[in-house]
C-alpha cells in the first residue's frame, strides 16, 4: 500500500556537488520539468528511512546503508486547494561511480552554487539553502496556493520571508 501524503526525498552528495534528478519523463507529473533530488511515497510498513533507501536504489542504483542517511527535515506541504504532504528529507554521501538511468528522469551532477539558477520549486530554494547552512534538524511549513506560487513558509515555528 502506497501512502500518498507521507514521502521521502534525499539530496545525494559528492564533492561540491548534489545528484539532481531532472523531471521530464512523465507527463502526468506534479514536478514535470522541475529539478529534485530522489525519493518517493512510503510503500506498506516502511520507515522514511527504509523508504528512501528504497527509492535511492531504484532511482539511482546506489545502495546507501540506512547507517549513512542523514535525516535532515521534515518539510510539510499544504495548498489552497487542500493538498497535504509531509515530506522525510535526507543528504547523504554517494558512491564513487555513476547512477544507474532513472525511469523518472535525467540524473545530473549540479554544483552546489549552481543549484538555484535550475528551474526549482520556491520552498525547495529555502530547505535548500538551509541544509547548506546548518546541520541542525529542522522543520519546514510551505503553503503554496493553487497556482503552484510560494505563499508562505514557516522555519520552526516562525514564518520566514520567501527569500530567506
Amino acid at each position: 500500500m502506497i501512502r500518498e501524503n507521507i514521502t521521502t526525498l534525499c539530496y545525494l552528495e559528492r564533492g561540491d556537488s548534489y545528484l539532481m534528478l531532472h523531471r521530464v519523463k512523465k507527463e502526468k507529473d506534479i514536478n514535470k520539468d522541475k529539478w529534485i533530488g530522489v525519493g518517493g511515497h512510503l510503500e506498506n510498513d516502511e520507515s522514511p528511512e527504509e523508504c528512501i533507501q528504497r527509492e535511492i536504489r531504484e532511482e539511482t542504483g546506489y545502495d546507501i546503508p540506512l547507517t549513512e542517511l542523514k535525516y535532515r527535515a521534515v518539510v510539510t506541504f499544504v495548498t489552497e486547494n487542500g493538498d497535504y504532504e509531509l515530506m522525510n528529507l535526507f543528504t547523504a554521501k554517494a558512491p564513487g561511480h555513476e547512477p544507474i538511468d532513472c525511469d523518472e528522469g535525467e540524473l545530473v551532477w549540479v554544483k552546489k552554487s549552481e543549484i538555484y539558477s535550475l528551474n526549482l520549486w520556491e520552498g525547495d530554494r529555502i530547505f535548500l539553502k538551509k541544509l547548506d547552512e546548518c546541520k541542525d534538524f529542522f522543520s519546514l511549513k510551505l503553503s503554496y496556493d493553487v497556482k503552484g506560487d510560494l505563499v508562505e513558509a514557516v522555519l520552526n515555528g516562525s514564518r520566514i520571508s520567501k527569500d530567506t
